[in-house]
């Protein structure tokens, strides 16, 4: 076998490979997106860009209802901790 042949057959294995990658690549962006879909009703990317957005938002106002719900507690009942 000859070097050009045995380059060729390395360049082969190494295509199928790739071929095999993108398959199992694709399968798991398929269950992600299904996941996305399932959970969150999101059926793109930009989609649940926004949707992250908002829950972001939602998380700060629940974060700073928590902390003066915490801060009012502390003063009713005269807590220092």
């Amino acid at each position: 076998m000859s070097i050009d042949e045995r380059k060729l057959l390395d360049l082969k294995e190494q295509v199928e490979e790739a071929k095999i990658k993108v398959s199992e690549l694709t399968g798991q962006q398929t269950a992600l997106m299904k996941q996305l879909k399932e959970e969150f009703g999101c059926t793109t990317i930009e989609q649940a860009q926004k949707k992250l957005e908002t829950m972001e938002k939602e998380i700060t106002v629940l974060d700073k209802k928590i902390e003066e719900g915490v801060q009012e507690l502390k003063t009713k009942y005269n807590l220092d901790w």
